[in-house]
């Protein structure tokens, strides 16, 4: 899931390239219709189609979820309530989620961290730590100490193991 504007362009195809090729079938959804604009750091990016918009679906139409960074990307994400009831029920409903660079920010809106332990683009640590999560710093993190699998990493020079083990745990997650 992404914004209208500001998910880091990396952030948003790398994961997705990685689903399609393990033989899943990504979806973008975004808190509006027609097309999502990334961005290349503070440079603008190319556009993508939006296919569902978070106001018209469910976390039970979905296996997992994937939050890419961007600095603007997850603020306003985390200003959109429908959105961050989205994210929050992904975990309710034991789901597994991938986040990456600044995409915790949603996290700590939807109050799904405490005693969560994950990494981040540095500058989130306060906020991590704020919101009850133990933060690390690490190429990537899987915690699975709470009701779903979390898979976070620290910035797009960590892609490759991300979405390694995105794949692998989203692989291996309970369809129902």
């Amino acid at each position: 899931m992404v914004a209208p504007e500001g998910a880091e362009q990396d952030e948003l195809t790398k994961p997705w390239e990685a689903v399609r090729e393990a033989g899943g079938s990504p979806v973008l959804v975004s808190t509006k219709a027609g097309k999502v604009r990334a961005r290349h750091h503070l440079d603008e990016g190319d556009e993508f189609p939006v296919n569902a918009v978070v106001a018209d679906v469910s976390a039970a139409d979905y296996d997992a979820l994937v939050l890419p960074g961007g600095v603007a990307n997850p603020d306003f994400l985390r200003m959109d309530p429908r959105a961050v009831e989205f994210v929050s029920s992904f975990f309710s409903r034991s789901k597994p989620v991938a986040v990456i660079c600044h995409g915790p920010w949603t996290l700590v809106e939807a109050g799904v961290l405490r005693g969560r332990t994950l990494t981040s683009w540095p500058s989130l640590r306060t906020d991590l730590t704020n919101a009850g999560a133990h933060w690390v710093d690490s190429e990537v993190e899987i915690d699975r100490s709470g009701p779903n699998v979390l898979v976070s990493s620290r910035k797009p020079d960590d892609l490759p193991a991300f979405n390694r083990a995105l794949v692998e745990q989203f692989a291996g997650a309970d369809r129902s």
